[in-house]
């Protein structure tokens, strides 16, 4: 047999076999690529087990943290949340509760840097401008804490927005009125006494720090609205005749204190506050529709009180000082013969100047030996409430 023979033998045999081959490519092919999607799929479903099985174990941690936050027990907290972290490091709420742990155990340092972190992720985020204004108050940085309080109030917040916002607004201006930024406190009051709904009790609260920013008129308003609704209401009623008597409008102060010492016999200042209306009105001889011998009577009367005022602040030593009541007193004492019934209705002017008296010794004794009490404060209040006049 010869070569060519041979060869041509051999290759005839292989023949069947590549035929064989051929004819089941597509079959092995399509079996090959049933193993490899299947092993995607393993992986894939091993992948997402592992992953959920992490985020488990992570929000395991996360809760029993965020329990422990709120009990205030905030050592274990920021273990559990660091505990959390560890299965998911960028995990916005991890981090931002761990910040808030952090706070709690007065590493303000550690939490700062969580949170300006989280910030310049979302700097529209209400809670972490919240904690930044808060850290910034802290700190003494007043413009940083401002800037931070503002974004928070008109930053997104999840659940009751409003009542969030006006959270924030409150915390500010408690933030403002211990700072002694009365007039920036004001503000912000006037703005959220703006968007109030009709809750009693909130009402009753703005007015309490009007009243702490000293916008008494504000404050009456506000007093006003929850005592529609209970009139009785002795918290209230005490905050009323408070802003009516730093007004200076003391018949309605008087009114109103009557009726919060009924409401609460136990309020010692609505009680002691109310003494002294009652002396302002009884001792005031500018009032209307007044009798003139009653006017006469109160202008005696109030011109022996401040020369009783005189005696004892000379007393004090207060005569030694510059300026001090002396010469008031020489001037008392020249006065004194015709501050009398018949005198007064022979010279009704001696009215005027004998409350001019009386009201400079008063405003100098304030000065140089200290608040008045009793009759001599009354006097102090009339002669501001008649200054000008």
């Amino acid at each position: 047999m010869t070569a060519s023979s041979e060869h041509t033998m051999v290759a005839g045999e292989k023949e069947p076999g590549l035929r064989f081959y051929l004819s089941r490519e597509p079959m092995i092919m399509a079996l090959l690529s049933a193993i490899a999607v299947v092993l995607f799929l393993g992986v894939g479903g091993l992948s997402r087990v592992y992953h959920a099985q992490r985020d488990s174990l992570g929000n395991r941690w996360f809760a029993r943290g965020v329990e422990d936050l709120k009990q205030q027990r905030y050592q274990q907290a920021a273990g559990e949340f660091r505990a959390a972290l560890r299965y998911s490091r960028d995990n916005y709420a991890y981090q931002l509760n761990l910040a808030q742990a952090l706070i709690g155990l007065k590493r303000t340092g550690e939490a700062y840097a969580y949170l300006i972190n989280l910030w310049e992720r979302e700097p529209e985020n209400g809670l972490v401008n919240l904690e930044l204004a808060r850290i910034a108050a802290q700190k003494g940085e007043t413009e940083q804490a401002l800037r931070y309080y503002h974004n928070a109030i008109y930053a997104a917040w999840p659940g009751n927005q409003e009542l969030e916002r006006r959270n924030v607004r409150l915390e500010l201006i408690e933030y403002l009125l211990g700072i002694k930024a009365q007039a920036q406190a004001q503000s912000e009051l006037i703005a959220l006494a703006a968007n109030l709904d009709e809750d009693p009790s909130l009402h009753q609260r703005v007015g309490d720090l009007f009243l702490q920013a000293q916008d008494y008129e504000r404050a009456l308003a506000e007093y006003r609205l929850p005592l529609k609704s209970d009139h009785r209401n002795a918290a209230a009623l005490a905050g009323a005749g408070l802003a009516a008597f730093e007004l200076g409008r003391y018949p309605l102060a008087q009114r109103y204190l009557e009726e919060a010492v009924a409401a609460n016999p136990k309020d010692a200042q609505s009680l002691d506050r109310l003494k002294t209306v009652e002396l302002v009105v009884q001792m005031d001889p500018f009032r209307r529709q007044i009798p003139v011998d009653q006017r006469n009577q109160i202008v005696m009367q109030a011109f022996e009180v401040a020369g009783e005022r005189l005696k004892s602040c000379a007393a004090a030593g207060a005569s030694r000082e510059h300026d001090s009541p002396q010469t008031l007193a020489e001037i008392w004492t020249k006065m004194k013969s015709q501050i009398t019934e018949r005198g007064l209705r022979k010279n009704p002017d001696l009215v005027e100047a004998a409350m001019d008296l009386v009201s400079a010794i008063e405003r100098k004794s304030n000065t140089l030996c200290g608040p008045p009490t009793g009759t001599d404060m009354a006097l102090l209040l009339i002669s501001r409430l008649h200054e000008g006049n």
